[in-house]
C-alpha cells in the first residue's frame, strides 16, 4: 500500500509513524528542500504544476494531502488519469472556498452563522447595518490562522480586498457573517472512508490565541449530552453531504443563545486532533490513513478522562526545541512532546505537547508547564 501526501508540512510529517506502524509505503511531494515531512520526501516540487504532480502520483495507490491549497484543475487532471484522490475535488472545494462551503451548508439545512456574498462596499455597509454595527469579513480563499478574517465595522476597514478584488478583473466577493456572540469555540473531529463508514472522536474545547489554536482539551468540559451530540451530528452529516474521505475537522461556536454553529472546516487531520496521538485508542494520522485507503476504522475512545493539547508557538529565542529536551523531560516525565522539526521563529507552530490524565486541572497545568520549557 502506498499512499502519497501532497504537501511537506508537519501534518504529513506525523503520518509517517503511524504509516511505519501499518506497513504503509508513506511518499511525500514536499514544496521545498528542508521542510518538516523531509524524511518521506522523495519528490520536491510545485503542487500548483499538474505535470509534477501527476508524475508524483504515478508512484502511489491513493493521493491525499497535508494542505487543502492544490488547485482545481491539478486535482481533476489526477482523477482523469485513473488516481484515487481522497479527499477528491469535489468535496476539497468545499474546504478550499468560504463561499461554497456556506452555500452548501446552508442547502444542506446545517447550522451556520447569518452570512451573504458581497461583492461592493455598499453591500458589505448594508449587512453590518442590518447586524448591529459590526460583522465578520473573510476572504473566501486563502486564509488560515486569523489570516483573512477580520472583525470590522464600516467597509473602508477592508478597503484593500475589494481593490484586488476590482484588480483581478474577473467576478469576486467576500464572506461577511454576523459577528457571533459565542462562550467557547469547539471543534469536532471525524473520519470518514469511501465505502461509508463513519466514526466521531470526542467533541473538544479549543483556546485561540490571535486567531491561532493554543490549547486544545479533551473531552470538551460541560458538553456531554445535548452539545456533543448535535456537534456529532452535524460533522457526520457533513463528511456524508459533502462526500468527503478521510479525517474532517469541524470547528465551531457555542453560542450564548446556546446554539451550536459551523465555523471553519479542514479535510485533513487538524491541529484540534492532535491530542488523538496520545490520548485516543486511534490517533488521526493512523485513521486518516486507514480512511483513505478504506481499510476499517479505529476506535475513536479516549485512554484517560482528560487530554489536553498545548502548541509550542515561536519555540525558544535561541537555540533548537532539541536543546530544551533534557530540562522539559525531567520536569515533566508524563508529558508527550512532538518536534515538528522547524527552525523557531515569533508565532510558528514548532511542536505541541499532551498531556493525559484523571484530573482536568492536574493534566492542564503539566501540559502548559511543560510546552512553556520550550518558550522564550
Amino acid at each position: 500500500m502506498r499512499v502519497g501526501v501532497i504537501g511537506g508540512g508537519q501534518l504529513a510529517r506525523m503520518m509517517i509513524p503511524a504509516a511505519i506502524e501499518l506497513g504503509v509505503d508513506l511518499r511525500v511531494l514536499a514544496e521545498a528542500e528542508g521542510m518538516a515531512a523531509g524524511l518521506a520526501a522523495d519528490r520536491v516540487g510545485d503542487y500548483a504544476d499538474a505535470g509534477t504532480v501527476l508524475e508524483f502520483a504515478s508512484t502511489v495507490d491513493v493521493v491525499t494531502f497535508d494542505h487543502e491549497h492544490v488547485p482545481q484543475d491539478v486535482l481533476r487532471a489526477l482523477v482523469d488519469a485513473g488516481i484515487a484522490v481522497r479527499p477528491g475535488p469535489d468535496a476539497l472545494r468545499f474546504a478550499q472556498d468560504k463561499l461554497l462551503m456556506r452555500e452548501r451548508l446552508s442547502e444542506l439545512g446545517l447550522p451556520v452563522p447569518d452570512w451573504a456574498r458581497v461583492e461592493t462596499t455598499a453591500e458589505l455597509d448594508a449587512f453590518i447595518r442590518d447586524h448591529g454595527g459590526a460583522a465578520v469579513v473573510k476572504t473566501p480563499r486563502g486564509g488560515y490562522d486569523g489570516k483573512g478574517v477580520r472583525v470590522v465595522r464600516s467597509s473602508g476597514e477592508v478597503a484593500e480586498w475589494f481593490a484586488a478584488i476590482a484588480e483581478d478583473g474577473r467576478a469576486g466577493a467576500l464572506l461577511v457573517e454576523e459577528l457571533v456572540d459565542f462562550k467557547r469555540e469547539l471543534a469536532q473531529l471525524v473520519a470518514r472512508r469511501p465505502s461509508g463508514e463513519v466514526v466521531a472522536w470526542p467533541l473538544v474545547e479549543t483556546v485561540q490565541v490571535g486567531g491561532v489554536c493554543s490549547e486544545v482539551i479533551a473531552p470538551a468540559p460541560r458538553s456531554a449530552g445535548r452539545i456533543a451530540d448535535v456537534a456529532a451530528e452535524v460533522a457526520i452529516s457533513i463528511a456524508e453531504g459533502l462526500g468527503v474521505t478521510g479525517v474532517m475537522a469541524v470547528e465551531l461556536f457555542e453560542t450564548t443563545d446556546e446554539r451550536v454553529l459551523v465555523n471553519e472546516l479542514a479535510m485533513r487531520p487538524h491541529n484540534s486532533g492532535h491530542w488523538s496521538m496520545d490520548g485516543a485508542t486511534t490517533g488521526q494520522f493512523e485513521q486518516h490513513l486507514r480512511a483513505v485507503l478504506d481499510l476499517p476504522l479505529g476506535g475513536t475512545g479516549t485512554h484517560r478522562p482528560w487530554s489536553v493539547m498545548v502548541n509550542i508557538l515561536g519555540g525558544p529565542a535561541e537555540g533548537s526545541l532539541a536543546e530544551r529536551y533534557v530540562g522539559a523531560m525531567t520536569e515533566h516525565p508524563t508529558a508527550k512532546i512532538h518536534n515538528y522539526g522547524k527552525d523557531p521563529r515569533p508565532g510558528r507552530k514548532v511542536g505541541h505537547v499532551t498531556a493525559i490524565g484523571d484530573e482536568l486541572d492536574d493534566v492542564v497545568y503539566e501540559a502548559r508547564a511543560a510546552a512553556a520549557a520550550f518558550e522564550g
